[in-house]
């Protein structure tokens, strides 16, 4: 059973992972080390990332199935996922939005 001091170890390891390697700090590092970056290339380095993302989840998921990983290595690869790709959905349901008012304007 999980203690309070554990459960909070765990969010606290998500939380630095989320804040050092997501896609979205990734994006940002982009942005700034070139300016002139398009936003297709953006787009194509965060998804990349999130599938980099994915694969690392599915690797620790399965070291703990062979029993050679550490359960909350795979929570955190896992919340990781989770919310690299909640970000990813937000911004296609955006652009989406976006495509739909531009398609309702008046020419």
């Amino acid at each position: 059973m999980a203690t309070p001091l554990s459960a909070a170890s765990a969010y606290a390891s998500v939380a630095r992972a989320t804040t050092d390697s997501s896609a979205l700090s990734l994006a940002k590092k982009t942005v700034e080390a070139d300016p002139e970056t398009s936003f297709s290339s953006l787009l194509k380095n965060a998804l990349t990332s999130v599938v980099d993302m994915g694969h690392k989840s599915d690797a620790a998921s399965r070291a703990a199935v062979n029993g050679k990983g550490n359960l909350v290595d795979v929570v955190t690869a896992v919340s990781e996922t989770q919310v690299a790709i909640d970000a990813v959905v937000a911004v296609r349901d955006k652009v989406i939005q976006a495509y739909d008012d531009i398609m309702k304007m008046p020419i």
